[in-house]
């Protein structure tokens, strides 16, 4: 990990805590609430990713990204916040964790 700038380790950072998140691990308090509405199809969409590809690339349940982009559940906390960074800076969430896993 000593090839990673201080934004790519806060990345990383973010993306391990979602994914924690997702997996339903307790990773502590949260000091903000992200109240937006997050189109996670939009967010996978722009990507250029199936739901599979996406899943795989970032980690995330194929179910829940299904239950996701269906309705029948919502992104919350970290997770939420996982999806916007990725909608914002996809390439870099996608390099930090590939990086983080080849360490």
């Amino acid at each position: 990990m000593t090839n990673l700038t201080n934004a790519d380790k806060s990345v990383l950072k973010g993306a391990n805590e979602a994914l924690a998140h997702t997996r339903g691990e307790k990773i502590g308090r949260a000091h903000f609430v992200i109240t937006a509405d997050i189109d996670v199809k939009a967010i996978r969409e722009r990507t250029g990713l199936t739901q599979e590809r996406f899943a795989e690339t970032y980690g995330i349940s194929l179910s829940t990204l299904k239950n996701w982009e269906s309705g029948r559940r919502e992104p919350e906390g970290s997770a939420k916040a996982y999806l916007l960074v990725i909608n914002q800076r996809p390439n870099v969430v996608r390099k930090a964790l590939t990086t983080a896993i080849a360490a």
